[in-house]
């Protein structure tokens, strides 16, 4: 069997903000490069996050990844590929989305530079998305669109992302440079970013930074070696609008977060 497909942490164990969508987007890049169901290994997953005081994470994971013709596992999305040609491919998913953070991860003094005690917060939580995609791709490079929403009542939110890739192979590696955005829906947007109705109530300022849309670029390196094995590492780049910036729980002067995933896996 030819080099593993794809790299993928279990990032159902991972609650760090964002980075199961990093590691889905990467998947879709090397689903094209190495064809292989199964794999498994291990990965490292970096992230600088944005919130008031929680500052980076390192965390070594299990990896474990399957494509087949119809279903796939991509980080924390399981799905279905209602249509799949050399072209064009449209899918469904059901997703967790790990952007929750406890009140504790917070910084106190952070917090407290931003006018907000961390006593009175509540919890963001994490939730499960269920979405739809679809991607393009010919000469000019791919175009991936996907829709989900939150189906259980924690944001009552959606977004909406494009992103565009152009893959290049150097050798045996292919690099895959990508850029796009996020669409976040006003309620979603207003639970991740903005102060909580229990929290007003208690004393914290009231903030809702209503509807936001974050810039976003990606590098993909996937490198196949040893038959079998494959290298494969992400770094992302996430531009905050000032609508967030200007949230009182993310860390004064923070324009940006980043995530960084790199992993090595054996396919089977």
């Amino acid at each position: 069997m030819s080099a593993l497909r794809a790299c993928t942490p279990l990032l159902l164990l991972l609650p760090l903000s964002a980075a199961a969508q990093v590691v889905e987007r990467t998947d879709k890049q090397a689903h094209d490069q190495l064809p292989s169901r199964w794999s498994a290994g291990l990965a490292v997953v970096h992230r600088d996050s944005e919130y008031a005081g929680e500052g980076t994470r390192t965390r070594l994971l299990p990896n474990i990844a399957y494509d087949g013709d119809r279903f796939y596992l991509r980080g924390a999305a399981f799905g279905y590929r209602a249509y799949n040609d050399d072209r064009f491919e449209v899918r469904a998913f059901v997703a967790g989305r790990l952007d929750g953070i406890d009140a504790d991860d917070f910084g106190r003094a952070e917090l407290a530079q931003r006018g907000v005690d961390r006593n009175l917060l509540e919890d963001r939580d994490d939730s499960v998305d269920v979405g739809a995609g679809a991607s393009w791709k010919g000469a000019a490079g791919k175009l991936d669109l996907d829709a989900r929403v939150d189906v259980t009542g924690t944001s009552d939110g959606y977004s909406i992302a494009l992103d565009y890739s152009y893959p290049l192979t150097l050798g045996r590696t292919t690099l895959v440079p990508s850029i796009g955005a996020m669409r976040l829906s006003a309620d979603m947007a207003d639970y991740y970013y903005g102060t909580l109705d229990e929290e007003i109530a208690r004393g914290v300022i009231a903030y809702r930074p209503g509807a936001a849309t974050v810039p976003r670029a990606s590098l993909t390196l996937i490198h196949p070696f040893a038959k079998r094995w494959a290298l494969l590492g992400n770094l992302e780049y996430r531009a905050l609008p000032d609508a967030l910036q200007d949230s009182p729980l993310v860390e004064a002067g923070k324009d940006r977060s980043t995530s960084l995933f790199i992993g090595i896996s054996r396919g089977f």
